[in-house]
């Protein structure tokens, strides 16, 4: 079992389509969550980009308007390849808010601008909410409807998808060796890639674990149950009783270890079995532990919000949905199509 490309959850994918084939076959927009004061210090963006980084669209805004770039923030970064809506927060204290066309260019356009009491931080957004067009379908419309049925009543396994990982999983090989005192990685924000990726294999391993054991559904003893969409969690001590009840209703979900430092928040059952599953990466379990990193949990299953399918052309099918903060969706599409049917000159990375 590979963390990286661990093993889906309802079988085989149903066929082949072309994915990601032209920009507008990807679209992305942020769910805020909340909605900005209208006043204070901070001016929010609102903002498309076409083939552009989130990171690069914040570098032109500091060029373009003279700040400094730790002033210019967003909730997360979105996928360049695609057609993308996002916020963006500029510090600018008793400064008006740029015009609009001040800051659009090739590939960006303000849609709108308001102020904000607070800057943006990473992951305070909501979620996203997705627009993903698949051509040249190999698969038929019955087909189509029944296994996104089966997504939206099951779920799926909420793995971290293969872009944490590098190409063919070589940020996890640099992160053993880093840990391991094999390499030296000076630059901070490697260090922090490397890590976040150990950490996502780990949680690969255990929730695939437990996909191939039939338990990822089932609560195990000295479980630790967490909320979709809030990062709190029930563990053991703090039970009310009613815990397995409330997860088969859907309000509880069951979590998977993002490994740190001291004990697991699992007990009893759940515990050895993560400590079972870690046991066979001892380079990265030790490795985590310089770090003064917490133990942290994150829910093992993904389910799509707000989701609807139409046939735009007989082969041409649109799937849209919601997902929360820090999710994939290609994740969600390994279980319904063949992510690696489709030739590089096919699919646009």
């Amino acid at each position: 079992m590979n963390p990286a490309d661990p093993p889906p959850l309802l079988g085989p994918p149903i066929g082949c389509a072309r994915f990601k084939s032209r920009m507008e076959d990807f679209e992305v927009e942020e769910i805020l969550g909340f909605d900005p004061t209208g006043e204070g210090e901070h001016c929010l963006l609102w903002v498309e980009k076409v083939d552009r980084n989130s990171n690069d669209v914040a570098t032109l805004f500091a060029k373009k308007l003279g700040l400094r770039k730790r002033l210019v923030n967003h909730c997360g970064l979105k996928d360049r390849a695609a057609i993308t809506r996002q916020w963006f927060s500029l510090h600018l204290p008793g400064v008006e808010s740029p015009a609009a066309e001040e800051l659009s260019g090739e590939g960006v356009r303000v849609l709108a601008i308001t102020r904000n009491l607070r800057k943006l931080r990473r992951g305070c957004h909501h979620g996203n909410r997705f627009a993903i067009r698949l051509r040249d379908c190999t698969f038929s419309h019955a087909a189509a409807a029944e296994r996104w049925q089966m997504i939206i009543d099951r779920g799926v396994p909420n793995y971290f998808g293969p872009q944490r990982f590098g190409r063919d999983g070589g940020n996890v090989e640099l992160a053993r060796r880093f840990m391991a005192g094999e390499v030296e990685v000076r630059d901070r924000a490697l260090r922090g890639l490397l890590i976040s990726a150990a950490r996502s294999y780990l949680f690969n391993a255990c929730v695939a674990r437990r996909v191939e054991q039939g338990t990822w559904d089932v609560p195990l003893d000295g479980e630790v149950f967490g909320f979709a969409d809030k990062r709190s969690l029930v563990i053991p001590d703090n039970r009310r009783g009613d815990e397995d009840e409330r997860f088969r209703l859907g309000t509880l979900e069951l979590t998977a270890p993002l490994w740190g430092g001291g004990e697991l928040l699992s007990v009893g059952q759940l515990r050895a079995f993560e400590e079972a599953v870690a046991h066979g990466y001892p380079e990265i379990v030790n490795g985590l532990a310089q770090f003064n990193l917490q133990q942290e949990r994150r829910v093992i299953r993904l389910r799509p919000q707000a989701s609807g399918m139409t046939w735009e052309a007989p082969t041409t099918l649109v799937l849209r949905f919601e997902l929360p903060t820090g999710t994939y969706a290609t994740t969600l599409l390994r279980e319904f199509i063949d992510l690696n049917g489709v030739s590089a000159e096919q699919q646009d990375d």
